[in-house]
């Protein structure tokens, strides 16, 4: 598992990577399939995920229907306009800053 300092800085790219692909999930769902696809390498605590779908959600990015399963409400979280047109950027500053990175961390490995 990678520590939380690591994950700080990507965890609006992965949820807007996610909700792209999936159309609408809530904040459990969004944990179980980020630690399925990675193996169990990354677990996104409740501490740090909720807060996050929060944030997004004030900033405009989300936005969030409430369902009713069985007796318990269900939020599931979509991107709006706004958040699938910032997918794009946040998902390009990531791949160049991780190109980046690897430069100094790892010059010995070469990237396309």
């Amino acid at each position: 598992m990678y520590s939380k300092e690591l994950l700080k800085g990507t965890l609006t790219a992965i949820i807007l990577k996610l909700l792209a692909e999936n159309e609408k999930m809530y904040g459990y769902e969004i944990s179980l399939h980020v630690k399925e696809l990675t193996g169990g390498k990354i677990h996104l605590k409740d501490g740090s995920l909720y807060p996050a779908l929060q944030k997004m959600t004030a900033d405009g990015l989300l936005s969030f229907k409430e369902e009713y399963i069985g007796k318990r409400i269900r939020k599931y979280y979509y991107l709006t306009k706004k958040g699938q047109k910032e997918k794009i950027a946040y998902l390009e500053e990531l791949k160049d800053f991780m190109i980046t990175l690897n430069k100094i961390v790892f010059p010995q490995i070469k990237t396309a």
